[in-house]
């Protein structure tokens, strides 16, 4: 497969289905949202411990919330992060799909290697998603995170994610809805373009191994091959993504679930950060972290894949199935 068709064979915005690319789409990603949010809850949990807090371990995080609030403390904070969840979902693959065809095009001409080529689109349009889905996603997630933390190592408890709201408003304006919004555009739109990048080239690096990919006549690979692939490029892009930004996404966590007496700069919240577990306290919660990367950006894949795949209006099964391998 030779490098400048590699523009032609990503999904055709103009020609996808949208109401059913979004429809279908939202109930694949709330129900994904549904699974893995309570990864989520003791990731933030682990990141604003404090020194004095018992609970330093994924286990021990989740031995406290349900002996303190059952399996419904995994959940704190859910009903705000699906009401955001998809209109920015919505922002961000129209962003995605939209800015992947100009960046193909964009980079075509310097003839890279096709896994090159895939790493700087993919990473330009993951990006530049990032950023457009943020005017959205931050406010969701101060509140959310907020809720996930009210009452743990010291922090405040609330009723509800309007009293979180009212609260910021209070004391802090609108502009307290976006308190940690430069490190959120640092953290999501490098990890968004570093998980898209390594997706991208990763595949492609595996199709190349795999024998597949190249000028000569090949059979098409099995269904069951195709997912094999499109997961292990989503968990080798999941690994590198959280490795690169938790510790900004750290910072970012722990500025944003501060109350307003207690306020800090991004500063302080990294000396207090190397006093109390030196340089590894950058990467409190890469676990969960990577956990819910990997496992959410592979389903996410093969659920996007497929519904682009599946939202043309008058390509074939067997057209669309080689659109999936190829892209």
């Amino acid at each position: 497969m030779a490098a400048s068709s590699l523009g032609q064979t990503e999904i055709n915005w103009d020609k996808l289905d949208k109401s059913k690319f979004y429809v279908v789409g939202a109930g694949i990603f709330t129900g994904l949202t549904v699974g893995l949010y309570p990864v989520s809850v003791i990731k933030t949990r682990l990141q604003v411990a404090t020194g004095d807090t018992v609970e330093k371990s994924a286990s021990s995080v989740i031995r406290g919330i349900l002996k303190t609030d059952g399996v419904p403390g995994l959940y704190r904070g859910f009903g705000t992060v699906i009401t955001g969840a998809v209109p920015a979902r919505i922002i961000f693959l129209t962003a995605l799909e939209t800015t992947k065809v100009t960046a193909f095009k964009m980079v075509e001409p310097f003839n890279f290697s096709e896994p090159t080529q895939a790493a700087l689109a993919n990473g330009i349009a993951g990006m530049a998603a990032s950023i457009c889905s943020q005017a959205v996603f931050v406010p969701i997630d101060l509140i959310s995170q907020r809720l996930m933390v009210q009452g743990y190592s010291g922090h405040e408890k609330y009723n509800g994610g309007l009293d979180v709201a009212r609260k910021i408003i209070r004391t802090d304006g609108i502009r307290g809805f976006y308190r940690g919004f430069g490190l959120s555009v640092m953290t999501y739109s490098p990890s968004s373009a570093v998980w898209w990048a390594s997706y991208g080239s990763s595949q492609r690096i595996i199709w190349r191994l795999l024998g597949q990919g190249t000028d000569r006549e090949e059979a098409a690979p099995s269904k069951s091959t195709i997912m094999l692939v499109q997961a292990t490029g989503g968990i080798i892009a999941g690994a590198t993504a959280s490795c690169i930004t938790t510790p900004l996404d750290t910072i970012k966590t722990r500025l944003q679930v501060m109350g307003h007496e207690r306020r800090s700069s991004a500063r302080q919240v990294v000396t207090n950060l190397i006093k109390d577990d030196g340089w590894t306290g950058f990467y409190r919660g890469l676990g969960p972290r990577f956990f819910s990367m990997s496992a959410w950006g592979t389903t996410m894949i093969l659920a996007y894949e497929y519904l682009s795949m599946h939202s043309f209006f008058s390509f074939t099964f067997g057209a669309m199935c080689i659109s999936f391998f190829i892209q």
